[in-house]
């Protein structure tokens, strides 16, 4: 068979198909991944220039295989070999389709750990590039089995019953890492805010598979689970555009009406003259029991609590001193009793002499030496 002369035709024709093939499909590969290259620097987006390097990153070894099916192609094979190259067609392409979606997915994952002004959670970003790089790579065997003509129902079901005993073993650290998994996504807190739930409060430190590392006010470092983290009602400070701010203050029930009418603009003047800050009301609120209450409300322009703290201070001292130009005098917890008819008692003060009453109708005070 070797010294025919129409087999060395056959195999010289196989090898200079397989050799233009190859040239011909890497020249094509390389023009469309230079001109994606170019579309991906104008304003088309990052989806170009992730294309252009899935397919400079072509393996040369299925390149080389697929140009050699084509040449095996020219020549006439028999149906059994015909049949074999029939599948050898499929592998090949989903090989390098699983390679391709491979590439395409980490150099999306990088994109997003390095992308400026972000910051996202490294671990939930590299698990997630993990798992879809794990089910194409799955999608890709299977369609290779199927397509060999393996049945798949029965491995298919297999593998989900012995998911299910697996799940079951792990399921709190399934849940933990689920968990994960929607803080990366649905993003209710990041590294850096400032979260309050219960009795914490501090900032993001560490956002992990299984755990989410809080620093406190304190300064420990406070462990939680992020399945637990997630049932708790959070307080996210850092995302705060304004801060609502509530006092109150109160002046002397002796203060003049004309004087209690003055205080609302004269507070609404001290807050509208300090920098991030919005005034919203200032009124006479209630009458309690020592002074007459003031409700004030405005808002911080800023998410930073040292911001919020200065500019409370500053209307503080401004009250301090308009209140002091006018002679207002702010309130302090008083009580007034007054005694109508009937007599008082004698009453002994120690190291006092014996004081005469004013008048006939109070009994004198007497007094006796300290001891």
């Amino acid at each position: 068979m070797l010294l025919e002369q129409s087999w060395w035709i056959k195999a010289a024709l196989v090898l200079l198909v397989t050799l233009i093939g190859h040239l011909i499909l890497r020249t094509l590969i390389g023009l469309l991944s230079r001109r994606l290259e170019r579309w991906s620097g104008g304003s088309r987006g990052p989806f170009y220039g992730i294309a252009a390097q899935m397919l400079s990153r072509t393996s040369g070894v299925l390149l080389l295989v697929f140009s050699l099916m084509i040449g095996l192609k020219v020549v006439g094979l028999p149906p059994r070999w015909e049949s074999s190259l029939a599948h050898g067609w499929f592998v090949v392409l989903a090989f390098q389709v699983a390679l391709w979606c491979d590439c395409g997915i980490r150099l999306w994952v990088d994109r997003l750990l390095h992308e400026p002004g972000k910051v996202r959670n490294p671990v939930t970003t590299t698990l997630i590039g993990i798992l879809l790089r794990l089910l194409a790579w799955t999608l890709m065997l299977l369609s290779v089995l199927a397509n060999l003509g393996v049945d798949i129902t029965a491995l298919v079901a297999s593998l989900g019953v012995g998911g299910i005993a697996i799940a079951l073993a792990v399921q709190t650290l399934l849940s933990d890492v689920f968990a994960s998994l929607s803080i990366g996504v649905d993003k209710p807190f990041e590294l850096g805010d400032f979260i309050v739930f219960g009795e914490v409060a501090g900032s993001i430190e560490h956002i992990g598979l299984k755990t989410t590392r809080i620093r406190s006010l304190s300064g420990e470092q406070i462990v939680c689970s992020n399945a637990e983290l997630l049932k708790q009602t959070l307080h996210n400070y850092k995302r705060m555009e304004q801060r609502r701010i509530v006092f109150k203050f109160g002046v002397t029930y002796n203060t003049p009406p004309q004087k209690v009418r003055q205080i609302g603009a004269v507070v609404a003047q001290i807050i509208q003259g300090i920098e991030l800050t919005r005034f919203d009301r200032a009124h006479f609120a209630t009458f309690d029991d020592y002074q007459l209450t003031f409700e004030v409300v405005y808002f911080v322009l800023s998410a930073e609590y040292n911001r919020y703290m200065d500019i409370q201070q500053e209307i503080n001292l401004g009250l301090l001193e308009r209140f002091a130009e006018m002679q207002v005098q702010f309130a302090f917890p008083t009580q007034s009793l007054e005694f109508i008819g009937g007599t008082l008692p004698q009453i002994s003060v120690a190291g006092l002499a014996h004081v005469p009453a004013a008048n006939g109708s109070n009994p004198p005070i007497q007094g006796r030496p300290a001891q």
